[in-house]
């Protein structure tokens, strides 16, 4: 006999669906998650036919611009968002890598003058599928292992 975790279905809100579980403390970094006052789950290591095993965040009462979770595939491309309206999936997305990423990710170049005075960064996405960025002011490139996210505040 297996038991099962049941989890409130969610009313109104913002599902994040199939995160690779190494990747998903650092979907709720880049989403910011730990400053708001919506209810949210996250669920981690759980069993998927797809994916052997996955995280998944579930968000209340949150929806998300498409900048914000386009965010999402710096760490995690195959990422599902289900938007839940009473009680309904009313539409499925992918997330895609934006063409700019703006103060989400440090540049390793220390010399680089995001470094050293009080900006955001600014990245180009050269290439979506092996995830190279390259900065905006100094042009160093960076590949998705080299990735350091900006610390939030």
């Amino acid at each position: 006999m297996s038991k099962a975790l049941q989890v409130a279905a969610l009313e109104n809100g913002t599902v994040i669906d199939h995160i690779p579980p190494e990747q998903l403390f650092k979907v709720v970094s880049l989403l910011r998650l730990q400053y708001l006052n919506n209810r949210i789950t996250i669920g981690n290591n759980l069993g998927s036919r797809k994916m052997g095993s996955k995280g998944i965040i579930k968000i209340s009462d949150k929806f998300f611009e498409e900048d914000e979770i386009n965010r999402i595939a710096l760490v995690a491309p195959k990422v599902k968002l289900n938007i839940i309206r009473n009680y309904e999936v009313i539409e499925k997305k992918r997330v895609t890598l934006p063409d700019v990423l703006t103060g989400i990710v440090k540049c390793n170049n220390p010399k680089c003058i995001t470094n050293n005075e009080p900006m955001k960064t600014k990245f180009d996405v050269i290439d979506k599928d092996r995830v190279i960025l390259q900065c905006k002011y100094c042009e160093i490139k960076t590949d998705k292992e080299e990735i350091i996210l900006s610390k939030g505040k």
